[in-house]
């Protein structure tokens, strides 16, 4: 096939599959649904229709911290056991609260859970994956260099198959199910900002002093210049070979530097207020609820609308 055919099909094929006549035939479920699933297809293009799935429930995604570095600093062996360990880890955590893994890219897995219940057992696997990561994983590596990030969001998630259907070896790499709405790409973000340290600059003030207090008394003054307008104070050159200063009191100058936050750290499980609230009211009398655990976080992620709830909870059987 040459290019000017490949170009002719692809037009038809993308045509066809975007016209008012192709149905979307979606259906309304609480469960989360398996790439087996009947009424999940490919876009057919003789029957111009194709049929997803919809299920309004919670979605988790966990992300191993700093894979980059540790694939550079360990042997690969360590690394390829050290991926082996966090999915099989992450699976089991999953399992244990009817979660189900849907989605495994690399260093970050997503669960997503049956509609009943989901706000509280999204919350627990969380918790559950915060105590693994810390104290069953990361006990395994001396400088305690693995760390991961939590991130939790609910609303309407849509399950399709995408491409086109296969047949023989190729077939598997088509069987998974597409994952599509807000909560997977909120979740993502807010798994991205998760168990991040504070994030600081050291800021540069010049400590001017002048003589004569406020008060126009003896004794000096102080006042914290910019240096790039400190340094607009001065005139230029005299026949002396000195630059004076404009301020007939100036006396001297110090430098001082200080270290401003620019973002505070944040806690390894964080989740959208939507899902704070869902918990809240699932659980009202839990331990995380009742002693506010979860706190509300100052700032606010990019790409995130709603607010941002985080904690650092773990259960202390994993302490002991």
């Amino acid at each position: 096939m040459t290019i000017t055919d490949l170009k002719i099909d692809v037009a038809a094929e993308v045509g066809t599959i975007l016209s008012s006549s192709f149905s979307i035939s979606l259906t309304e479920t609480a469960s989360v649904p398996h790439s087996t699933d009947g009424a999940i297809t490919f876009p057919n293009l003789d029957a111009k229709s194709q049929g997803v799935k919809v299920v309004k429930t919670t979605v988790l995604y966990v992300d191993m911290r700093r894979s980059t570095e540790l694939s550079l600093k360990h042997h690969p062996h360590t690394v390829a056991k050290l991926y082996s360990a966090f999915v099989r880890a992450m699976t089991r955590c999953a399992d244990h609260f009817g979660g189900h893994v849907r989605g495994i890219i690399g260093d970050r897995v997503m669960i997503i859970f049956d509609q009943e219940n989901c706000y509280e057992h999204a919350v627990n696997t969380a918790v559950l994956i915060n105590s693994v990561c810390q104290y069953v994983i990361n006990s395994h590596f001396t400088h305690g260099e693995v760390s991961f990030g939590i991130g939790i969001d609910y609303g309407r998630m849509l399950a399709t198959k995408t491409g086109v259907y296969r047949r023989g070896s190729a077939q598997q790499s088509y069987r998974s199910l597409v994952w599509l709405g807000r909560p997977a790409n909120v979740a993502s973000k807010l798994t991205d900002n998760a168990n991040k340290p504070e994030e600081t600059y050291e800021m540069t003030w010049v400590k001017a002093a002048f003589e004569g207090s406020l008060l126009g008394g003896s004794g000096l003054r102080y006042e914290r210049i910019a240096p790039h307008n400190f340094v607009k104070q001065f005139g230029s050159r005299n026949s002396i070979g000195t630059m004076p200063h404009q301020n007939p009191t100036f006396h001297s100058f110090s430098v001082e530097t200080e270290s401003v936050v620019l973002k505070s750290a944040t806690p390894p499980i964080l989740m959208s207020k939507r899902v704070y609230d869902g918990y809240r009211a699932a659980c009202p009398s839990s331990q995380e609820i009742v002693s506010e655990w979860y706190k509300l976080i100052a700032h606010s992620f990019p790409d995130v609308p709603d607010q941002v709830y985080g904690g650092d909870v773990i259960y202390t059987t994993f302490t002991i």
